[in-house]
């Protein structure tokens, strides 16, 4: 194994435009702590958009199988590959750690930038707990970089701080493919449980509603490489019906959400509520399957499915517009996210409502006698609705997100899902 805690790694400093800040650097090495204190402080005087770009050892253990990989001639990896080699002969720092050919790459965009284009669902993710990104020596728990690792910066400006490298087209295409590999963990998840719900449920609607969603991942999965590329979309990848297939299903969830929402706005305030009430709105709900939350998980493939195809239109957008790429990327993907964004805001509003509720004993003339085994089966209904709640996430702040990418000796790369710094 690789002692991190003695690495000094290079760090390069990317910007989408051509900026001006003052030097803030320094000279020598680095901390951790000092470079994300570097970043907050660049991300505050430079307007636009600006990220670091680190050179670790690539780790002995990687679950490739998480990320999206690109050959060596895609435009992401021959980006990466031109930025090193051509800033290796003049640093020898970068030339000594990029020898072998073989690094994990870290590029992080400060929080002040990558809310222009995560829209909250990196924070949602890591809040989660979902795992991510590369863990182990090389990333602790909270996302940070174990301590004793030291960064040398590449590149010296006139005044002695870090040289900022004008790199749009890598940034916009490394965050493109993280934001998308994002997603497609959250659809891969959703899939999981998807399944595991309808084999209890046998319910063919909504069986054939998870069948459209699935089977939109080829289209989008195509569509991802020819963009990546840069090449043109055509009607022959089946991407028009793809999204079709799933603003569908976006439409069932809205009238899903309106339909709980008006469930709930009709319950009496301040009373509790039996469980034989609630179920008649929301089914399945005092259960571990049931159809509200297959309800649920329909609407969370939808949505991350929805977010993928919303990156390829933003990338392809931006591609369109060679000299404003990064920029024309934010603001294609700020105006389609409104919508997803309201809708899970929705459905969180709907689950912590649930989960605060005050459950009431089935009533009538006379009090109810229950048996040992109706105490237990209510028992686990209150646990289980009371728990609904417990993976909401609100008011996340902004944070630093990271994209982390295996890059191999023949310049192949593998780009893992984005996550917080």
């Amino acid at each position: 194994m690789i002692d991190y805690r003695k690495a000094t790694v290079p760090v390069w400093t990317l910007a989408t435009g051509d900026v001006r800040v003052p030097s803030v650097a320094g000279d020598g090495p680095m901390t951790a702590e000092r470079l994300g204190e570097l970043r907050g402080v660049l991300a505050a005087l430079a307007d636009a958009p600006i990220a670091t770009l680190e050179a670790h050892p690539l780790p002995d253990k990687l679950d490739r199988s998480r990320g999206i990989p690109l050959d060596a001639a895609s435009p992401l990896a021959e980006h990466l590959s031109q930025l090193v080699t051509q800033t290796a002969r003049n640093s020898s720092t970068a030339a000594k750690a990029t020898a072998a050919g073989e690094n994990l790459y870290r590029i992080v965009v400060p929080a002040k930038f990558a809310a222009q284009v995560d829209q909250g669902i990196i924070c949602s993710m890591g809040a989660r707990g979902v795992p991510g990104g590369i863990r182990g020596p090389l990333v602790g728990p909270n996302g940070k970089i174990v301590g004793g690792v030291t960064f040398m910066p590449v590149g010296k400006a006139a005044a002695g701080g870090a040289a900022l490298t004008v790199a749009a087209p890598l940034v916009l295409m490394a965050v493109a493919v993280g934001v998308s590999a994002h997603a497609d963990q959250k659809r891969q998840q959703a899939i999981e449980h998807i399944t595991e719900l309808l084999e209890q449920l046998h319910e063919d609607k909504l069986d054939d509603e998870h069948s459209a969603l699935d089977g939109c991942r080829d289209a989008i999965d195509k569509a991802t490489a020819i963009l990546l590329d840069q090449g043109k979309l055509g009607i022959s990848l089946g991407l028009d019906s793809a999204v079709h297939a799933i603003n569908t299903a976006l439409g069932a969830a809205d009238r899903r959400l309106a339909r709980w929402q008006s469930a709930l706005d009709k319950l009496p305030a301040g009373e509790g509520v039996e469980i034989a009430t609630l179920t008649k709105s929301f089914p399945g709900i005092d259960e571990e399957g049931g159809r509200f939350r297959t309800h649920l998980e329909l609407a969370t493939l939808a949505t991350a499915l929805k977010r993928r195809v919303n990156v390829l239109q933003a990338v392809e957008h931006a591609q369109s517009n060679p000299d404003n790429l990064f920029e024309s990327f934010t603001r294609a993907l700020k105006r389609d996210q409104q919508r997803l964004d309201e809708l899970e805001s929705g459905i969180a509003g709907v689950l912590m409502r649930l989960s605060v509720l005050e459950l009431a004993r089935p009533g009538g003339l006379r009090p109810p006698v229950f048996t040992p085994g109706e105490v237990d089966r209510l028992m686990r209904a209150t646990h289980r609705i009371h728990r609904l709640g417990d993976d909401v996430t609100t008011g996340a702040r902004a944070t630093d997100v990271a994209i982390e990418m295996a890059r191999d000796r023949d310049g192949s790369l593998v780009v893992f899902p984005a996550v917080p710094a």
